[in-house]
């Protein structure tokens, strides 16, 4: 099926068609009606193709309402599902489609169509497209009513399924008609005939144009908001800004950022500049001192080094302490002991002298 598509292009670009050299539109019926959107519904106003009237008229470009009145109603049914119509059904005759499929046909312009993957209880809206972004042209048919109670006819149309090819059957069984050649198109929209014809159930069997291949990509779920509008609808949701592969690329980038580059010593490979005091390195593999009590000169490096060491050693190294702090004899005490025998001497001395 069919139940959203994107056209939210310039209105000159869109008379021109887009991708189809020579398909002009004449006139565009009720232009100032349409609003060119990302995000365009059922019961939304939009632009289709048709042959004007008369003989040997040209493309005319008409806005309509994205859902079939039939011309015979009297009010407008909205409990009836018109928004598709089923090829075959088209192809069996008979229905409500039988009076208007020979006579009343068009193609709607759009950049893409959307369609939802279901996956469990998830909806993944998909968007697919022309791969060489030409304007995608849908079959489609129209019909018109003045309703009861209005005085201006009511212009509506519905656009033709077929079942997905091949291609497309893991995203949903059913796809739109495209009529992506002018010969294509020409075909589906002439009705000189009145009737449908053999050549028309060719053009409604599942597409298969190599020539013209499509592309499908997954999209925001904002998309199945009715209303809401964003030129990144239409963009892969993989690509964006906040996507997943940007994603996944900022964290590359943060990744590779972190880490040091080829022309970088590592870390642990970088020396730090020399200070006056010694640096890790001169603490780690600096040799265990040796305690002795007399050590020869040493080096600038070395000196710093043993400076550095200090933290480390006993907190009482064995120096030779001042005097006061000794438990030995004071030299004072033995001066002492020198002075008490001075007078024995003198009473010798004394003793000669009397003599």
């Amino acid at each position: 099926m069919c139940g959203r598509f994107a056209l939210r292009l310039a209105r000159p670009d869109i008379r021109h068609v887009p991708g189809h050299e020579g398909i002009d539109a004449d006139d565009w019926i009720d232009e100032d009606a349409f609003v060119p959107r990302y995000n365009i519904a059922p019961r939304s106003q939009a632009p289709v193709l048709r042959r004007g009237d008369g003989p040997n008229a040209g493309y005319v470009l008409h806005t309509m309402k994205w859902g079939l009145v039939p011309h015979w109603s009297k009010f407008e049914d909205k409990t009836l599902s018109t928004t598709n119509a089923r090829s075959e059904n088209l192809v069996e005759g008979g229905g409500m489609w039988a009076s208007i499929k020979g006579r009343k046909r068009c193609a709607v312009l759009a950049q893409g169509y959307y369609e939802w993957l279901t996956k469990g209880k998830d909806k993944l809206p998909h968007f697919t497209k022309h791969r060489d972004g030409a304007v995608m042209l849908m079959a489609g048919l129209y019909d018109s009513v003045v309703l009861e109670g209005q005085t201006t006819p009511l212009w509506t149309f519905t656009i033709v399924t077929t079942s997905a090819n091949k291609d497309f059957s893991w995203l949903h069984e059913r796809q739109p008609v495209i009529l992506s050649t002018r010969a294509a198109l020409d075909a589906w929209l002439d009705t000189s005939s009145q009737s449908w014809t053999p050549a028309l159930t060719k053009l409604v069997e599942p597409f298969s144009d190599s020539a013209h291949p499509l592309d499908c990509y997954q999209v925001p779920k904002e998309v199945g908001k009715v209303g809401t509008e964003s030129p990144t609808f239409i963009e892969p949701i993989a690509t964006r800004k906040d996507g997943i592969q940007a994603m996944f690329s900022k964290q590359a980038a943060k990744s590779k950022s972190s880490q040091p580059s080829s022309s970088q010593p590592k870390p642990s490979q970088t020396k730090r500049p020399r200070s006056p005091k010694a640096s890790v390195e001169d603490l780690t593999f600096s040799p265990p001192l040796k305690k002795t009590k007399t050590k020869p000169a040493l080096k600038d490096e070395d000196a710093d080094s043993d400076i550095e060491v200090l933290d480390d050693l006993p907190t009482s190294p064995k120096v030779k302490s001042p005097p006061t702090s000794s438990p030995r004899k004071s030299p004072a005490k033995r001066k002492t002991n020198v002075r008490s025998e001075k007078p024995s001497n003198t009473k010798l001395e004394s003793f000669f002298r009397k003599v």
